[in-house]
């Protein structure tokens, strides 16, 4: 559903359609923020990068992410951005061990995808980060908060307004 793609957008690359693999404004944000912190605070993988994470290694290293950040950009010449968004919904690990959303609402939800409501969606677009973590089974106060700030991010990109956000909430 729509909101399912938008909680993930604005949760996770909320530039997704304006970049081209790799989002030079938001590495260059993350690097200073990290930098300025003195360790990792913020991340600044898109969604084709995350996608092709799988393929190029999990190891943190800076030759990772030059491999990583070249096969998204000779990702977004090969595929259409819907195409890259639908492997990325389809194959992202979201805990509880579902693997892409469809699993992840049958696990969590005992629904098809198509059957979430926003509240639901925006609980699978908050779980990418730490999916061991914060998915509603281990952690619900944490996965509630997560929710909380995909549909703050959802009103602040203006897929939703702030009544449909408190609403999903509640």
């Amino acid at each position: 559903p729509r909101h399912l793609i938008e909680a993930f957008l604005a949760a996770e690359d909320k530039r997704f359609f304006a970049h081209r693999g790799v989002d030079y404004r938001a590495t260059v944000r993350a690097v200073l923020a990290n930098y300025l912190a003195g360790r990792r605070v913020q991340g600044a993988s898109t969604i084709t990068q995350q996608l092709c994470k799988e393929l190029v290694g999990r190891e943190r290293s800076y030759a990772r992410k030059a491999r990583e950040a070249i096969l998204s950009r000779r990702t977004e010449h090969a595929l259409t951005k819907l195409e890259i968004l639908e492997l990325y919904l389809n194959q992202i690990y979201l805990g509880h061990g579902a693997y892409g959303v469809q699993a992840a609402a049958r696990n969590y939800y005992r629904k098809d995808v198509w059957e979430l409501s926003l509240a639901e969606a925006a609980v699978l677009a908050g779980l990418p980060p730490q999916p061991g973590a914060l998915n509603p089974v281990i952690d619900f106060e944490g996965s509630k908060k997560r929710q909380r700030y995909v549909l703050n991010r959802m009103v602040d990109e203006d897929f939703i307004d702030r009544a449909t956000a408190d609403a999903a909430f509640g």
